[in-house]
């Protein structure tokens, strides 16, 4: 949902939390929205902050913002938390009866109840900031280190002669720091892919909305765009290399982990470079970020199967 956020353009169709155009349910037309229960003068602190002029926000011009397809979008992204707030705690309140005898998953428990919590504030603050530069790359960020948080808590919850493991004929510390390289690799690609697509948002921005053939030429020379574009040869070539080493080192050779991330990492060059050079569609770009959030799982859970040693 994040994903479909970022790619419609929705992050600010609710343009106050916690409620969304001061509704706990939100409107479907502007003429359901009562101008007096919205924050109007935080509307204003925000364009101040921004570096814009606060007397250019009236009601008019709120009203004028309203958009029912990026409103319900962004709504419908908010309930998801919701779900995830319930089991996250129903995780917690089960792992309790852990606390002495299994401490790591109650503590895991513990930081998904945490990163749950931080993460719903963030969204408070990148609403408030007017998606403000960075903020968005932190959430999604917190979003990744959530999901690998109960990655664990399944894996580490099964009983030690359960838990998924992988051995290694020789040289398993080589084709571990290989793994542990490409995961790297591919968490600083995805912090700066949200980099670039903040830069793509500041840049419909300042163009007000105008083609992307207007403004392409601005992004294509960013070293953060040029940097990202050629980085993803690295992780191809990184994921190519672990495939290899798996097969000549792993116990049985390589199994369906491998050969899973080996097949997101070629799938992702396919998609991006249908975005640098068939267009940004929008569909592709949802693809593209998630995507990349199964593959951070893939490696996460094989890391933990890789480096579990069996009593």
């Amino acid at each position: 949902m994040g994903a479909i956020v970022r790619a419609t353009g929705s992050g600010m169709g609710c343009p106050d939390w916690p409620k969304c155009w001061g509704k706990y349910i939100p409107p479907t037309d502007v003429s359901q929205i009562n101008v007096d229960d919205l924050p109007i003068e935080k509307y204003k602190e925000k364009r101040k902050r921004m570096g814009g002029n606060p007397d250019d926000i009236t009601e008019e011009t709120v009203l004028a913002e309203f958009h029912p397809f990026h409103t319900w979008v962004e709504f419908i992204n908010r309930l998801c938390t919701t779900p995830i707030a319930i089991f996250s705690l129903l995780a917690m309140i089960i792992s309790f009866q852990y606390r002495s005898s299994r401490p790591k998953l109650f503590f895991g428990a513990f930081m998904g109840v945490f990163l749950v919590g931080l993460n719903a504030w963030m969204g408070m603050r990148i609403v408030h900031s007017g998606l403000l530069p960075g903020t968005i790359t932190i959430h999604m960020l917190l979003a990744k280190l959530l999901m690998c948080v109960y990655v664990y808590l399944v894996w580490a919850g099964a009983k030690s002669d359960q838990r998924v493991s992988i051995e290694f004929s020789k040289r398993g510390g080589y084709v571990k720091r290989i793994g542990l390289m490409l995961f790297f690799f591919i968490i600083v690609e995805g912090v700066m892919g949200s980099q670039v697509r903040e830069m793509t948002d500041q840049l419909q921005k300042e163009f007000n909305h105008a083609p992307r053939s207007e403004w392409s030429d601005r992004l294509e020379h960013s070293w953060m765009y040029v940097v990202h574009r050629s980085f993803s040869w690295a992780i191809l070539v990184a994921a190519i290399w672990f495939y290899i080493v798996n097969k000549n080192y792993r116990i049985g050779g390589v199994k369906w982990q491998e050969k899973v991330i080996l097949a997101m990492v070629l799938s992702q060059m396919i998609l991006g470079l249908i975005l640098s050079n068939v267009g940004v569609l929008r569909t592709v770009q949802v693809l593209h970020i998630g995507l990349s959030s199964i593959l951070i799982i893939a490696m996460f859970s094989w890391s933990l199967a890789a480096f579990y040693k069996k009593k």
